[in-house]
């Protein structure tokens, strides 16, 4: 007998016991299909999150003051940034940031705000896209002058309508508003996990760091500076240059004061964790593989019981041992591929719709079809090795006794 033949018989025997079949199918089905839906709700998950790292600059480092080894003679300087545009030929752009939580009042509406501050070069590291007005420029920066860049959203929610150029609010500590200029909008906050139109986001605002000075005067101490390298493959020299040259500026180097961090190190990492929990998640989903097995198994013992006088006549009109097991084997192996094929398609439905409440877009690869089809192969093959065996090892004479 040929596979083609052992194939037409599965397939009858599937369609003489449907519902049988069907519930023999069920386990694998559900077990594949939460292993794809999850699987491609996480690759969707871990690219979308890939992009919103990649709009802030994969060569973009942040180097950070360690203010439990700091003294007040480590803090960062505006001649430091000076020097490290000067002498560090890697870096790109540098601007200082401090950020401060305060408050925004357009004197029809106030909220909650980030107050960013930075130089001019904040515009080009933060990837912001202007879509009124301008950024702040170097002069005023120089001169700390009271301009601002708002969000559109915030805009929309402190005025009304999003083009507020021109237009003056007042912010910083409740202890300490002063009044500023608009001269630029942002796109602002977007995420598709968040509908920042609807949630209840504080405004985010940036100013010249040296107007910075003014809203705050107590708690003013340059920490933190955002640095872009020329390119992703100069983030470790120009992160090590910026490093020592405040160093060398500070006399500090035995202190370890200062630490160098890239968004690009950030992004291995939050894909690393993502990858152990998607591959944890899934692992849990395909214990119903384990329990579909059974099922598979159960179902052909129960098979084999029932057709043992059918096989009785085929040994004893010739069929050999081989032929009885493959026969058997073929049928399990139909049965795991037909349950892992509706798996997969239901699997896929299953991360389109939660994809669409969750604001995902669920990737499906093409190691994941080929992994369905081998698993499922797999289940098929390894839990029909026993009953197949059974039924090969039957005794024709006492089968053919059998009723």
């Amino acid at each position: 007998m040929n596979f083609i033949e052992n194939i037409k018989m599965a397939m009858d025997s599937i369609r003489a016991n449907k519902l049988r079949s069907f519930l023999t199918m069920l386990g694998i089905i559900i077990g594949i299909s939460s292993v794809i839906t999850i699987v491609s709700l996480g690759n969707g998950a871990q690219k979308t999150i890939t992009g919103e790292f990649e709009k802030i600059g994969s060569s973009t480092i942040t180097l950070k003051v360690n203010s439990s080894k700091a003294s007040n003679s480590d803090y960062i300087t505006f001649e430091d940034i000076k020097a490290i545009e000067d002498r560090v030929e890697k870096v790109k752009y540098v601007s200082p940031l401090i950020q401060k939580n305060g408050v925004v009042d357009s004197g029809k509406a106030s909220k909650s705000a980030i107050i960013s501050g930075g130089n001019s070069d904040l515009l080009y590291i933060s990837s912001e896209e202007i879509v009124y007005g301008r950024f702040f420029n170097e002069r005023e920066y120089i001169e700390g002058k009271a301009v601002v860049v708002i969000d559109e959203h915030s805009a929309k929610s402190l005025f009304g309508y999003s083009d507020v150029v021109g237009e003056t609010l007042k912010l910083g500590p409740k202890s300490s508003i002063k009044k500023a200029l608009i001269v630029g909008v942002t796109k602002g906050f977007t995420s598709p996990f968040i509908d920042a139109s609807e949630a209840n986001m504080p405004a985010f605002i940036y100013t010249p760091v040296t107007f910075m000075k003014l809203l705050y005067p107590n708690d003013y101490n340059i920490d933190t500076l955002n640095i872009m390298a020329v390119s992703k493959n100069d983030l470790e020299s120009a992160g090590n240059g910026a490093k020592n040259v405040l160093e060398n500026r500070h006399n500090n180097k035995e202190k370890e004061v200062y630490k160098v961090d890239s968004i690009l190190k950030q992004m291995e990492q939050v894909n690393r964790v993502l990858n152990i929990f998607t591959a944890f998640i899934g692992a849990v989903a395909a214990i119903s593989l384990l329990v579909g097995g059974i099922g598979v198994m159960n179902i052909m013992l129960v098979s084999v019981t029932e057709r043992t006088k059918e096989i009785g006549i085929r040994k004893a009109i010739g069929a050999t041992t081989k032929v009885i097991l493959i026969q058997f084997l073929t049928e399990s192996l139909i049965i795991s591929l037909i349950g892992g094929i509706i798996g997969m398609i239901l699997g896929i439905i299953g991360g389109e719709v939660i994809g669409i409440f969750a604001k995902i877009n669920p990737l499906v690869s093409i190691k994941a079809v080929l992994g369905v089809i081998l698993f499922s192969s797999a289940v098929g093959i390894f839990f029909g090795i026993y009953p197949a065996k059974k039924a090969a090892k039957l005794d024709p004479i006492e089968a053919l006794r059998y009723e």
